[in-house]
This record gives structure tokens, sequence and C-alpha cells, in this order.
């Protein structure tokens, strides 16, 4: 029961939902890759991903990693799967030609993680931070640091990391305290530890390329205060550098993928960036990744769904309830498929697969948008979609991930929790999407606290208007995601008004805030599939228990938001006049 991709699936919302297509070859550095090529794309990742990615995939869960003398070796097949993916020119499918990359759309890239993730998460940790690194070298990096490691990082010859957290700090980065001393040829010494960083030693690539965050002498305290520094693995004279790792984690899923404790002990770095901007470069990398952290969430549901659903059409138990067709014949017991407890739990988690798709997918067609539109305004728009959406997907989608493959455990029965099947990885692995790249709390806080209320929704404002704009009233679904749009907008207001009279009032909302959101893009995400395929029975079905058993949260979320602030606002207006508010 291996994973294996859909590419029919993916071109029905690339090409009939979202018009990729057409969107793509407006823009110039696009305007050759056609719809038959990105299908062609497509299909190879699809074959890649099924015959050398998800076979590998359970004995890389029970054997994992393993850590002896500062050494880490990777599960059996890992390192050719790797070698494969590199020698088919996937790690620089977005990379520009320049840099030895293949100059694909970001949008074809998303796919690709998508599946990897579905199909092995702990082989795809080891090349997910590559095009963030490769971003933020790219943006950032002197002239003789991309000369030196910026090709090797796009083809993925060489890996990287990013070394963020620390033990006492944890998402505090104003906390960090590795240092980096100046030296006299333009180098840097770095000193300190950092904990939980992916792939931090292994056996995979000769070379590892750390970009760590850390403080130069005299940097002020907070976050303000943080450099970034790229630390090689091995120097440019192939010696090798101060760069340790003390252990690696024994932990609740991810086992094909080392999570390291690391230490440098004065290691040779070098500077990217200004001097105290080093969250600013950093940010490059975290945006990019939190995207396809969301596309992780999305896989990983799909793969349980894949499981769920292949096992519901096999396993007979009892008599579903209703008229039984003679069809049946005198079979003792129905497949559970045709149970309706059954049918809602695949059709509900199938809904949020298609749904979270659309969006993320609309997602890295916007940030091929915004890098490369010949309009101001159009870059503008794309730009502020994926700031305030990306924040959503990445919450969302890793939410569902772990509660919807935990229901999808739940179509096995007793059987899903033994490791045979296979489902129990899929939850363990999922359950690490919710904390790294971000807490899903703090994606609420960053979305609500620091991107809406700042000018008073007017950006998601101009974002839900952009998607009103898209939908035809006449239908009903449409009209329905129009009404979510504009209650979310009104929403947007009613917080803004409350969080004046209590300032903490944002941060106990943020979370329910961001499933509203989620929700009404959604919405507008099904409305968009039924208009692309009216006459297709089975997306017709999901998109019904889209509206039955999904979309309901929407009125409960919207309920406690309004209550929240009405509570703020009567506890306003009862305080007597001349009291400081």
């Amino acid at each position: 029961m291996d994973y294996q991709p859909r590419p029919e699936d993916v071109r029905f919302l690339l090409n009939a939902v979202l018009d990729a297509p057409a969107r793509l070859a407006a823009l110039a550095p696009f305007a050759e890759i056609d719809e038959a090529l990105q299908s062609q794309v497509l299909e190879e990742a699809g074959r890649f991903v099924g015959e050398v990615v998800a076979p590998i995939n359970r004995g890389g869960d029970e054997i994992g990693c393993r850590f002896a003398d500062g050494e880490v070796t990777c599960p059996p097949g890992f390192r050719e799967a790797y070698q494969a993916f590199v020698d088919g020119g996937w790690p620089a499918l977005s990379a520009a030609t320049e840099d030895g990359g293949q100059g694909l759309p970001a949008v074809l890239e998303a796919v690709l993680y998508e599946w990897l993730a579905a199909a092995n998460h702990g082989l795809t940790m080891a090349p997910g931070l590559l095009h963030g690194a490769y971003a933020c070298l790219k943006h950032h990096g002197s002239d003789e640091l991309k000369q030196r490691y910026l090709q090797k990082i796009a083809t993925g010859e060489w890996l990287a990391t990013m070394c963020l957290t620390e033990a006492h700090a944890g998402s505090d980065l104003g906390q960090v305290r590795t240092r980096a001393l100046p030296q006299a040829d333009g180098s840097l010494r770095v000193n300190g530890g950092k904990i939980f960083i992916s792939g931090g030693e292994h056996d995979l690539t000769p070379n590892i390329v750390h970009l760590v965050l850390c403080r130069l002498p005299d940097a002020p305290a907070g976050p303000k205060g943080l450099s970034l520094v790229l630390v090689p693995k091995l120097l440019p004279d192939g010696s090798r550098n101060a760069v340790h790792c003390e252990r690696i984690e024994e932990k609740m899923g991810l086992h094909g993928s080392p999570t390291c404790t690391m230490r440098f002990d004065d290691a040779a770095g070098w500077l990217v960036g200004e001097p105290g901007h080093g969250l600013a470069a950093m940010f490059v990398m975290m945006n990019s990744a939190r995207l396809h952290v969301a596309l992780q969430g999305i896989g990983l549901l799909d793969a349980a769904w894949q499981k769920a659903d292949a096992y519901a059409a096999e396993r007979r138990q009892m008599r579903a309830p209703g008229p039984v067709p003679a069809s049946r014949g005198a079979e003792p017991a129905d497949l559970i498929a045709e149970h309706p407890a059954v049918r809602r739990i695949l059709d509900t988690q199938r809904a949020w697969i298609d749904g979270a798709r659309t969006l993320a997918y609309r997602s890295a067609l916007m940030l091929d948008v915004a890098a490369h539109d010949a309009d101001p305004k159009a870059r503008e728009q794309a730009q502020r979609w994926c700031s305030l959406v990306t924040p959503v997907l990445k919450a969302a989608c890793t939410q569902q991930a772990f509660h919807g493959a935990s229901e999808c455990l739940q179509v096995f029965g007793g059987h899903g929790y033994v490791r045979e099947w296979g489902i129990e990885q899929v939850v363990r692995d999922a359950r690490v999407t919710m904390i790294y790249e971000g807490t899903n709390e703090i994606q609420a806080i960053d979305l609500l606290v620091r991107k809406v209320l700042p000018d008073g929704g007017t950006g998601m404002s101009a974002v839900l208007l952009e998607l009103r704009d898209t939908l035809d009233a006449s239908r009903e679904a449409d009209a329905d995601a129009q009404r979510r749009l504009v209650q979310l907008r009104y929403l947007c207001t009613t917080v803004a008004i409350a969080a004046q009279a209590n300032a903490v009032l944002p941060y106990e909302i943020a979370d329910d805030y961001l499933r509203v959101t989620m929700l009404a893009l959604m919405a507008w995400a099904w409305a968009r599939i039924e208009a692309a395929a009216p006459q297709d029975a089975a997306r017709a079905r999901t998109a019904d228990a889209f509206r039955r058993w999904v979309l309901p949260e929407f009125e409960m979320r919207l309920g406690i938001v309004k209550r929240a602030c009405e509570t703020v606002a009567l506890a306003h207006a009862a305080q007597p006049p001349g009291v400081a508010r």
C-alpha cells in the first residue's frame, strides 16, 4: 500500500480550476512552458516518487537513522534514492538555469514536494530546505559565497540546514546566544549550540551547508541583533570544519530523518547579508519552508486517505444500513466503504485534500507572479496573497493532516493501530508538522496580530474582494462562498475595533480567526472546483461532504470570535468614566 501520486487529479486543479497554463504563459520566464510540458513533468515526477521514493518509506521508519562517533548513517536505500533524485535534476526544478536549475515554475516544484512528503516524509526532509537556502543565498549572499555554494545547493549536490533553535530559547529567537567573532581575513568564528536541526549530519552528501543565526560582538539584545552566517561542514580546502553533531533525537515519528543537536566550536563561517539583518535574510528561507510544510500536510493527508480508501474497498463487515440491492446477492457482509460512518470519514478528508490543494497551488502560482509579472500591481497583489495565506495554509493543512490521518486510521479499526498497514506511521509523522517552522499558534498570531490588524484589515479585505470577483453569484455554491467572504471581511473590522479596547484579545482568538479564514477560502476553492466539473459525480459527492461535514465549522468559529469581541465591548462600555481603558 505504498503511496502513488495521481497526476490526473493535480492536472485538473491546475488546468481546469486555476487556469495555470495561461497564467504561467503570461510570465516571461515561462512563456515556452506549455500545458504539455507541465503534464510531462508531472508524469515523470509521479513515476519517480511512486517507483523510487515510496518503496523505502517503511524501512526508513522501522530501521531509522543510526548515530555513532559523531556520524549519522541514513536508512538503507536512502542514499541511493537521494542520488537518483539529484541525477534526475529534481532538486533544481525551479532554480534559475544559470545556477544549474531547470527554470520551471514554483507550482510544479510545490506538487513534487507534496508527493515526496506523502510517499516518504523522512527522506523528503533532506532536500526540503534546498529551495529556501538557495533563495536566501541568491538574494543575500556575497558574490564569493554564491560562486562557491549556490550551484551546489541548487542542484542538491550539497544539502543545507537552517540552524535557529537553541535549547533555552525555542521559538523566542531573541534569546539566541550563539556568537560569531570577525577575523582579519573576513571570515567569522562561530561558537554555540543548536537543537532540532533536521539533517544536521548525514551520509547523503559529502558537504552540508549550515545557515546559522548568531550574534556579532556588541550586537544589541533581542531579534534585531541577529546575523546570519554560512558555516559549511567542509571548508573550501576540503578539510573538516569545527562543526559537530552531538546526538540525534529519538522521536515519535520521522525516523528516517536525523534530527540533530549541533555544536560549533570556533567553526569558520561567512556572513550572509548585512550584520544585524539575519532574520530578514532567514525569512526568505522560512516563508518558502512554511508553504512547503503546508504541502507536507496535504500530502500526508492524501497518503492516509489512499490507505484508508483502499482498505475500505476490500474489507467486509456487517450489513450497511438501508435497503439491500439485489446485486449484493447472498454476501453476509458489505464493504465498509458502503457504511455511512466510514463514507463520511473518507469523503471529509477528500474534501480537505482537494480544497487545500487548490489554495496551496494558487499560492505557488502567486510566488511566480510576484517574482516575474511585468505589472507592478499584479506583483503586489500576489505578494499580499502569499503573505496572508501562507500562515493560514501552514496551520490549517498540518492540523488536518494529523487529525485527518487519525480519522483514516479509524477506518482500519484495530488493524490501524498495528504497524503492518502503515497508517500509524502517517499519524506519527504528521504530528511534527504542527510544530516546526513556527508552531501553528505562532502562525495564527502572525496572521491576525502582525498582518491583518496593523492596517485595520485593509490587506485581507483586498484579498477577499479579489476572490469574490472570480465567483458567479448565479451559482448556488458561488453565492454561498461570496457570503462567507463578506462575513470574513466584516469580522476583520469587528476584531480591529475590539482590539483597541483589549490588546490581549487578538492573541486569544487568533486560532479561531485563522480557522474562519481557512474555511472561507475553502468555500471559494470548492465553488471553483464545482464550476470546473459540473457533471463529475465523484467530485459532486465530495463537494456535498464539504458543505455538510466541513463548512459548518465556519459558523462555530465565527460565533466564537464575534462573542469574544462582544464581551470586550460590553466590558469596555461598563467601565465608569475616568477609568483608564
